[in-house]
């Protein structure tokens, strides 16, 4: 099977607008985006490549289709996202020399790739403005039977830290204002590489679960946040926030996008 080649970026918005990029090596219009770096995490590498080819500031919001099309015989393949705008100071680069903030009927004129209209419906079709809501499970960590002491106390191995990497390399997109995690260790120590400023909550653990109280603890969460839990609490809780069920491997997380009281999208991701 022919490798997919990976690129990823992002329809930034203000208002009623959204920002729109020409790139002179194709004399196009388009929307900010990337080649994916070995190792790179997809949302990662949206996020780099437009703070590269736009210099501003951004929140990601909603993941948007991805996008299929052949370049040079190999199909290549462009994962998007919604970016809420928070600097909107363009700077200019060899890449990309130009960009207009439009209203979504101009930008789809403007646009020279048929695909990149299709963004703008996927765009619109639910609410712009969330809040994101990261849930994290922790890391590889060994087993249970294999570590002697508190399970507590068990710290993630080295396929674990190299996944807590990841998580670090992830959350910059969703700029958690609050980092909550269960006391394990393992737990900790999956967001410790973003921030050390992790609060504990007994409430998150295996142990100390409550089947309202833990929702709640969460729910009344109002900015930006990333938790990390177990895999005995995380699905249950993602269903009493969303309504969904969602099942994450170690080191996995789901982004849960809420509009007001109301979570508007459940996505899974892999590190």
């Amino acid at each position: 099977m022919t490798e997919v080649f990976r690129a990823a970026g992002a329809v930034v918005w203000r208002g009623d607008e959204v920002a729109v990029v020409h790139r002179p090596r194709y004399d196009d219009w388009t929307f900010p985006k990337g080649k994916v770096k070995p190792g790179e995490h997809l949302i990662a590498a949206a996020l780099r490549e437009v703070g590269e080819e736009t210099g501003m500031e951004t929140v990601f919001g909603r993941a948007l289709p991805p996008i299929h099309y052949l370049k040079n015989g190999r199909l290549k393949r462009v994962d998007y996202w919604a970016a809420e705008a928070l600097t909107h100071e363009f700077t200019p680069s060899e890449e990309v020399d130009e960009l207009r903030w439009l209203p979504i009927a101009e930008a789809r004129a403007l646009l020279t790739y048929e695909w990149d209209a299709g963004l703008l419906h996927a765009l619109t079709a639910a609410p712009l403005n969330t809040t994101p809501l990261v849930l994290v499970r922790h890391g590889s960590a060994g087993t249970r039977h294999g570590w002697k002491g508190d399970d507590d106390r068990r710290p993630l191995d080295t396929d674990g830290r190299a996944q807590a990497r990841v998580v670090a390399q992830v959350l910059p997109a969703y700029r958690p204002a609050s980092l909550l995690s269960s006391p394990s260790l393992r737990c900790v120590q999956t967001l410790e590489p973003y921030s050390s400023d992790v609060r504990l909550e007994p409430l998150l653990s295996e142990h100390g679960q409550d089947g309202t109280k833990t929702p709640k603890l969460v729910r009344e969460l109002t900015g930006p946040a990333a938790v990390c839990s177990h895999g005995k609490v995380l699905p249950g809780l993602i269903t009493e926030l969303s309504g969904t069920r969602v099942h994450l491997r170690k080191g996995a997380f789901a982004v849960l996008h809420r509009a007001g009281d109301k979570v508007v999208c459940v996505e899974r991701y892999s590190t």
